[in-house]
């Protein structure tokens, strides 16, 4: 093979001043220069020459088919006339690097059509058919065959030397090395045993050619991606312009060296442009990639050295390796499948679905195919890590520009939160042990989640709003327009309207918890604020029904159903008070306030109910009559029996209400000075009064059950003043009153005096300064809490001389 190179370069020497119109004419149209070389300039032009001849060979002599080539030279011997390297090979002038038969492509190509040589062929037939050649051109398929095959030569020489791996000759003894070549290599097993070998961070740069290719050979050699070739002459293009301009530029005019160092900038930017493209692409065909990664990372690193030297052109290659990465993975998550919302109602958590999946694919490639590619201080693997991080983020903003509901933001936060540290996406077996700790959890821009967040909630609260608006509407169609009786629910009036709410106020804040303990707290938060507003909304609805009931005991019952339903949603929010203790304090005191209005309500249809049965009570028709006092009992049993479907503990306090308001209206008849007992009328009234008291209390006990105790005692007290029949022993007996009941005044006791039938005399006095003795010391030890006559009117004052000093006084006859 050597002899047929040696033959063609002859054959190029041969032609003489003649033959240069082939090979340097061309290099002279290239320059633009027609003009004929100067000695001095054909002699740097045959140094260029030899040197990438010199390059060629190296890279023939570095490929994996290298030991092919020796063995065929030991094959033929000397005998054959193949010369390894001689000597002459330096002496010799080289040809033009054109396209020509003499060109070093063209010996390029003629050592790989050497390698690929029929067996029994002949040198020397190879010889005689290339003299016999009519033409020095080439077609352009053979001449797209001869780079194809040398970009192949090159890519293994590189990831030899790039591997630190040496060859054949190198590793084996002399004597060996026939043996060594009659066993069969396999391709693919060199290649796998390639795989299993790391890239070591140190690396033996290969030899720099002195004379640097063309500008278009190098940009070619980009094209095709043959890094290495074309770096090495990147630097021996950019050393030669270092000493043109060190040696003063006198065989280039500064136009010139512009020109090239405007050229060798533009073969840089290339270069750039090409390992962006290469590791952008990298991950789409990992096991493609592998080998052109090597050089990728050896070129960084070497312009990562120069990056200090004078005139250096371009900085930061590691971060534009970086960034390369960083578009790569931010274009295979815009890759991810997304349906939109009209085509797929669970678009988002689809979506999401697939691009964990995605991920963790692509980060499997880069743990086991791409990673082995690079020297270990690339931090392959954290960094593919990192710009994933990056990357969701951005696409999550994209995602977020879109009006999401509450389920697409839940599906977000489920998966930035659970599902990207699972054993799903980062904490994938398969990941392990190359995946930190700290990369599991998925790193976001300050505010971003708070972001998603707030908008959960935001959506959160507009679903429970119209989520309660449709409670309403339901209770209103399937209760209201028919008029139908509440529902029983053992012995209470039931509405499942506070199981329903709470059944879906208590989902929100459980799947809030599975994200974590803040988006609880926020949804706490949401849940109270908007059941805060519910019950005036939910009230304004019902009364505006109600209101056109005629049937005042249907009403009653739907007010009691409310009662029962809002107490317990009350205490059922109560569960959550340590989350959020203002916002639930404040919408338990909302709903407090509507069962008390409701209540109020009841009480207040109770009122009117019994108003006219009482304004006759304690009055002349009263002693004659029960009527009254009867239909007072019926309408109290008729409440007791609503009472009964009231549950706890509301239904307490309602019975004392009414138990207070009987007892006061009660009493308040004998304040109002209808009527005054004569001719010992009073022993009578003082009889049926304790009679009556006595069923009433029973009846407030009993039935409803009432706690009011000390409620009971007042009735007794004035039945014993105004039953009592001698005068004198009254205010004997105002001492339990004043101790039970220390809000009486003169003029509550003077009201019932006269009611007895004292209207005026000296006794009547004594009786109303004993009180107001009483009210001096025993007054101060009873209980404050229990007021009674405060709420009770005195219609007139009786006695101008209630107020005055009994020694003041004139002594009037007994009252008979």
């Amino acid at each position: 093979m050597a002899e047929r190179r040696q033959g063609d370069i002859e054959a190029g020497e041969a032609k003489g001043p003649a033959g240069e119109g082939t090979t340097l004419d061309l290099e002279k149209m290239e320059n633009g220069n027609a003009q004929p070389d100067s000695p001095v300039k054909k002699e740097k032009k045959l140094g260029m020459y030899k040197s990438l001849r010199e390059s060629i060979r190296r890279v023939g002599e570095r490929s994996p088919l290298a030991s092919n080539i020796r063995g065929s030279k030991e094959k033929l011997g000397p005998d054959s006339g193949m010369e390894g390297n001689t000597p002459e090979m330096g002496i010799r002038s080289p040809a033009s690097p054109n396209l020509s038969t003499g060109s070093p492509m063209a010996s390029r190509g003629k050592a790989i059509s050497g390698l690929f040589k029929k067996e029994g062929e002949s040198t020397d037939g190879s010889q005689q058919g290339h003299k016999a050649q009519p033409s020095l051109s080439r077609s352009q398929s053979d001449a797209s065959a001869i780079v194809a095959s040398s970009s192949l030569l090159k890519k293994g020489a590189a990831l030899r030397r790039s591997l630190r791996i040496g060859s054949t000759k190198d590793k084996v003894p002399k004597k060996e090395k026939e043996k060594e070549q009659l066993q069969p290599v396999s391709e693919t097993l060199s290649e796998e045993k390639l795989d299993k070998v790391e890239v070591e961070e140190t690396y033996i740069l290969p030899e720099i050619p002195f004379t640097p290719l063309s500008v278009m050979q190098i940009n070619k050699l980009i094209e095709m991606e043959v890094l290495e070739e074309a770096h090495l002459n990147l630097l021996s293009l950019r050393e030669e312009l270092r000493r043109e301009r060190d040696g003063g530029g006198e065989d280039l005019s500064s136009m010139e060296l512009a020109n090239k160092e405007k050229d060798l900038n533009l073969l840089y930017r290339a270069l750039q442009e090409k390992l962006k493209d290469i590791v952008r692409d990298s991950n789409k065909l990992p096991s493609r990639n592998k080998e052109l990664l090597v050089h990728v990372a050896r070129i960084i690193q070497e312009e990562e050295k120069r990056e200090g030297d004078p005139g250096s052109l371009f900085k930061g290659w590691r971060d534009i390796w970086r960034v390369a990465v960083q578009e790569g993975v931010q274009v295979k998550m815009d890759s991810v499948h997304l349906d939109s919302r009209d085509q797929n109602s669970s678009w988002l958590a689809v979506h999401l679905g697939l691009l964990g999946k995605a991920i963790v694919e692509d980060l499997e490639n880069v743990k086991n195919e791409l990673q082995g590619s690079y020297p270990p201080s690339f931090d392959v693997f954290p960094t593919y890590v990192g710009c994933y991080h990056h990357a969701i983020g951005q696409h999550f903003k994209k995602i977020l520009q879109q009006k999401l509901d509450s389920k697409d933001s839940y599906a977000v936060l489920d998966w930035i939160i659970n599902r990207f540290a699972s054993e799903k996406i980062m904490g994938s077996p398969t990941l392990q042990p190359d995946m930190k700790a700290d990369d599991k959890t998925l790193s976001l821009e300050n505010g971003f989640l708070d972001q998603i967040k707030k908008t959960y909630c935001d959506r959160l609260q507009d679903d429970l709003r119209t989520y309660l608006e449709k409670m309403v509407s339901l209770q209103s169609d399937e209760m209201w327009k028919d008029g139908k009786t509440p529902e029983l629910d053992g012995d209470f009036y039931h509405s499942e309207i506070h199981m329903d709410i709470m059944t879906m106020v208590k989902s929100y804040i459980v799947n809030s918890n599975k994200i974590d303990s803040d988006l609880e707290k926020r949804v706490v938060f949401t849940c109270s604020e908007e059941l805060k507003e519910f019950p005036q909304r939910f009230e304004r609805e019902f009364r505006q029904w109600s209101d056109t009931l005629t049937d005042s005991s249907l009403q009653a019952a739907y007010q009691i159903t409310y009662i029962n339903s809002f107490t317990i949603l009350r205490e059922q929010m109560e569960v959550y008070r340590e989350r959020c203790p203002l916002q639930v304090e404040g919408s338990g005191k909302e709903m407090e306030a509507m069962v008390d209005r409701l209540g109020q309500s009841v009480l207040e249809q109770f009122k009117t109910e019994i108003k006219p049965f009482l304004r006759r009570m304690l009055t002349r028709k009263w002693l004659s009559t029960d009527d009254d006092f009867n239909q007072l009992v019926k309408s109290t049993e008729n409440l007791s029996q609503l009472c009964r479907r009231m549950k706890p503990p509301y239904v307490q306090e309602f019975v004392n209400k009414v138990h207070y308001h009987m007892v006061k209206e009660y009493i308040s008849q004998l304040m109002k000075n209808n009527y005054s007992c004569k001719n010992r009328k009073h022993e009578k009234a003082a009889a049926k009064m304790r009679e009556q008291w006595a069923e009433l209390q029973d009846l407030f006990h009993q039935d409803l059950h009432s706690t009011s105790d000390w409620l009971q005692p007042v009735g007794e007290h004035l039945a014993n003043i105004i039953g009592q029949k001698n005068k004198k022993e009254i205010k004997n007996s105002l001492q339990g009153l004043v101790k039970d009941y220390p809000d009486i005044s003169k003029k509550h006791l003077s009201a019932v005096l006269y009611f007895r039938g004292m209207v005026r005399g000296r006794e009547r006095q004594v009786i109303l300064h004993r009180l107001g003795e009483l009210k001096r010391t025993v007054g101060d030890t009873g209980d404050k809490n229990q007021a009674l006559f405060n709420d009770i009117q005195v219609a007139i004052n009786t006695d101008c001389l209630a107020n005055v000093p009994l020694f003041c006084l004139p002594l009037f006859s007994s009252d008979s």
